[in-house]
């Protein structure tokens, strides 16, 4: 018995040794490697995270995600996680962390499903496509797209992100919370939204597949009037 607890000893020891001496692992000093601060929060590779708060980033229009990093640097959004992450970074440095991401093509899983009555989701899907032109609230097509996946270069897609994110972040611009570059368009838009509105917009977004072509259109939905946004131009 005492040999056999000698054994054991000398080859843990051993095998502490040997490990100690292994070489290290290889250091790429990729964007994958260097954005893996990003990816701990918003999902491997930018395709978000499980609890419905982290957006997906990966494939939003490259514009778009420079100007929330500028955001949450300059104090126009406030999450003390990213403000602290980013602000120490150069505008360079931002531009490229959001090509990189912007540059990721990966597929989108199956939007989760959505329990509101009918009626919710057809007024949901009335403020998506059409608005309401007696409260002076536009279409989300109008700004984000015919099929809602973004306009390249500077506005997101709508689809493939989570209610409660979604819900968040129209809660936000309507308290400024949230803020962009005057005029801020998504403030105003947002605060002539009832609360009613936010939650069948939403659920009627969350409840949409992506299209076949899920990238960013490269133009504005034809027929609408364009809005004046500062963070848009």
């Amino acid at each position: 018995m005492i040999f056999t607890v000698k054994t054991l000893l000398y080859s843990l020891l051993l095998l502490a040794a040997t490990a100690s001496h292994a070489a290290p692992p290889p250091f790429a000093d990729s964007m994958a490697q260097r954005t893996q601060a990003c990816t701990a929060c918003h999902g491997k590779e930018g395709r978000a995270a499980s609890d419905g708060y982290y957006p997906r980033i990966a494939g939003k229009p490259a514009g778009y995600l420079y100007h929330q990093l500028l955001n949450f640097r300059d104090g126009r959004r406030h999450y003390g996680l990213m403000v602290q992450m980013v602000d120490p970074l150069s505008d360079a440095y931002l531009l490229e962390i959001a090509q990189y991401f912007a540059g990721l093509d990966l597929p989108y899983p199956a939007p989760q499903p959505v329990s509101v009555p009918a009626p919710v989701l057809r007024r949901g899907q009335a403020l998506a496509t059409q608005g309401d032109a007696a409260r002076h609230i536009p279409a989300c097509v109008q700004c984000h797209g015919t099929v809602l996946t973004g306009v390249a270069p500077h506005i997101p897609g709508l689809l493939g992100l989570p209610r409660d994110y979604l819900n968040a972040q129209l809660g936000a611009w309507r308290t400024g919370q949230r803020r962009a570059h005057a005029p801020d368009c998504m403030g105003d838009v947002a605060r002539q939204l009832a609360p009613d509105d936010v939650a069948a917009v939403t659920a009627w977004l969350a409840a949409q597949p992506l299209p076949a072509n899920p990238h960013p259109a490269t133009a504005l939905t034809p027929g609408f009037k364009p809005i004046a946004c500062g963070s848009a131009p």
